[in-house]
């Protein structure tokens, strides 16, 4: 049966559940995912606002997906996480992309791709009460970074 004919399982959007155990997809693939996840989160918010002019919403979420932002959110994040989430950070941060950052430096690059596989990590483990309170923080750090 193909992926499509899946029976939706896990916590996932879609089905089409991971081919192997979390623990087991390399980090970077789950900053793959994770860069979707966080992307998708941070337009779901930017549509709840008011102000829904296309440039602006574009603009706005430039400024939160970026990895400058993700590298500024995982250091406010860090004495928020878990044993458990800070090994799977160290693993994201010091994964080889393989790509060099356009608009970052490494340290941010890697700091972003960081963040990332937390997301995917989160995501795929279907810790989904804790991805949303971790991205919520992040997003209202953000937003408002003097609270």
């Amino acid at each position: 049966m193909s992926g499509a004919g899946k029976e939706l399982g896990g916590g996932w959007l879609f089905p089409y559940p991971p081919s192997k155990p979390v623990r087991l997809i390399p980090p970077i693939v789950l900053a793959y995912i994770g860069d979707a996840i966080y992307e998708v989160a941070v337009r779901q918010y930017l549509i709840s606002l008011p102000n829904l002019r296309p440039h602006h919403l574009h603009r706005t979420a430039t400024s939160l997906v970026s990895a400058k932002a993700q590298s500024k959110i995982l250091s406010f994040l860090d004495p928020m996480l878990t044993e458990e989430e800070r090994d799977v950070v160290r693993q994201g941060r010091n994964a080889k992309s393989g790509t060099l950052p356009k608009n970052a430096d490494v340290l941010e690059y890697r700091h972003a791709t960081a963040f990332e596989c937390l997301v995917g990590y989160l995501y795929y483990a279907e810790q989904h009460h804790r991805l949303h309170e971790l991205i919520g923080q992040a997003i209202e750090f953000m937003v408002n970074p003097a609270k």
